[in-house]
């Protein structure tokens, strides 16, 4: 008899949860043993069980779903991260595979669609929700110019202008003229408007 698969769930709605552990319960080749509300219960209980795939969440208290990954890759290499969210952005697609996630599934999948992802992650395959590639294939570039990006970054949502001259070696007026620049150009109505647009579409 094949060994089933072990999986950690993690997930802060306990609707949510609750459903998908009942949904994996129907699988015969997947036991659940675990299923947690919080990202660092996700690691804690990892580390407890040490299951072959953890499927998380993206937004969770106390550490999210990519901060989970990120340091199960660290503490439980052999582990395989699976991401879920309902917030399905290209960015974060991007930023979920860096961490080192294996799947990246929206949250409004097919119910049978999870087990298929578990299982393939398990056997050391990608998954990725087909809909997301494509838009992370799809964004438009970016509006802003090299440096314009460096002072976005350097200054991102509320660092002191100050600060982020001295660090660029500029001055504090150039640095205004080039957040006064990207504002403009994002259409956006603050800085830290600008930031949160510039990184929701994967510019910094």
């Amino acid at each position: 008899m094949t060994t089933a698969i072990r999986v950690l769930l993690a997930e802060d709605d306990e609707l949510i949860r609750e459903a998908l552990v009942s949904l994996l319960a129907r699988e015969p080749d997947i036991a659940v043993v675990g299923a947690v509300r919080d990202g660092r219960q996700a690691v804690d209980q990892a580390l407890l069980h040490r299951p072959a795939v953890a499927v998380v969440d993206l937004r969770m208290p106390e550490l999210d779903g990519i901060g989970v990954i990120t340091e199960l890759r660290r503490a439980l290499p052999g582990c395989a991260g699976v991401i879920l969210t309902g917030h399905a952005r290209p960015y974060l697609l991007r930023q979920a595979l860096l961490s080192g996630a294996r799947g990246f599934l929206a949250k409004g999948a097919p119910g049978t669609a999870l087990a298929d992802v578990i299982r393939r992650v398990s056997e050391g395959q990608r998954y990725v929700d087909p809909v997301l590639a494509a838009d992370a294939l799809t964004v438009r570039p970016s509006p802003l110019t090299p440096r314009e990006t460096e002072v976005l970054v350097a200054a991102q949502a509320d660092r002191r202008v100050r600060d982020v001259a001295r660090e660029l070696l500029l001055s504090p007026g150039t640095v205004r003229n080039y957040l006064a620049s990207i504002t403009q150009k994002l259409r956006a109505r603050s800085r830290a408007e600008a930031h949160r647009v510039a990184r929701e579409n994967g510019w910094i």
